[in-house]
């Protein structure tokens, strides 16, 4: 993993983290929203500009691939490089979850 993807995206953002949780199986950026919509309970909200920029900037830096259009919406994957961004990202919550319950 180069400095540059390290240095952007951890510790990640709460929109990059579920965009690479959701794009585990392939999905479209309105499928994500609504995903995240979903499994947060309405908690967390992505607005178009920040979903699309979003994953453009992802595709660049090798965390995302586009795989195929259906029906005019462009369907994503997460990459290999994406997967091993999003394990260090779950292992970081882990640990600053099992750090907060010891201390309690």
């Amino acid at each position: 993993m180069n400095q540059h993807v390290k240095k952007v995206y951890v510790p990640m953002t709460e929109t990059a983290f579920y965009i690479l949780l959701c794009l585990k199986k392939p999905n479209h950026g309105y499928g994500i929203v609504q995903t995240v919509d979903k499994i947060t309970d309405g908690a967390v909200r992505l607005t178009p500009g920040t979903m699309y920029g979003s994953l453009s900037k992802m595709e660049k830096d090798g965390l995302i691939r586009f795989i195929r259009e259906e029906d005019k919406r462009k369907i994503y994957q997460i990459t290999d490089l994406g997967s091993e961004v999003l394990q260090i990202e779950l292992k970081r919550i882990e640990r600053l979850y099992r750090n907060a319950r010891e201390e309690i």
